[in-house]
């Protein structure tokens, strides 16, 4: 009975565990983006004011432009789309930050399917 009541105050504090966000800290700046597909290491490169994202990838770069919607989620859409996928908006929500890095969440608008990544803010 004494390890039930001592769970109790320990699970209430720690259900009261809200992530760090401080979105705002990663509207503008150079960042990269680490990922890995079959297997391999792919790094995206991007720089972003409050309007314009400009990333680099493989050798080739694109500009996307960023809609604010709240201080921790965008909608980007290409400028330049090549295909009908590149002409698709993508939201992005910043899920939970540390002091250089932010997790989020993004996927096609109106696609349930999301995935996540983490970006590391490399100079302001």
């Amino acid at each position: 009975m004494k390890k039930i009541a001592l769970f109790f105050p320990v699970l209430l504090l720690m259900s009261c565990y809200n992530a760090e966000r401080n979105c705002t800290d990663f509207k503008t700046g150079k960042f990269k983006f680490e990922y890995e597909i079959d297997g391999v290491k792919k790094t995206t490169l991007f720089e972003r004011n409050d309007s314009i994202q400009i990333e680099t990838f493989e050798g080739k770069t694109d500009t996307a432009t960023i809609r604010w919607v709240n201080d921790c989620e965008y909608v980007l859409q290409k400028k330049h789309p090549k295909n009908k996928a590149e002409e698709k908006a993508i939201d992005m929500k910043i899920l939970t930050t540390t002091k250089n890095s932010y997790t989020f969440e993004f996927g096609m608008i109106g696609v349930d399917s999301k995935q996540k990544g983490t970006v590391t803010k490399i100079s302001d």
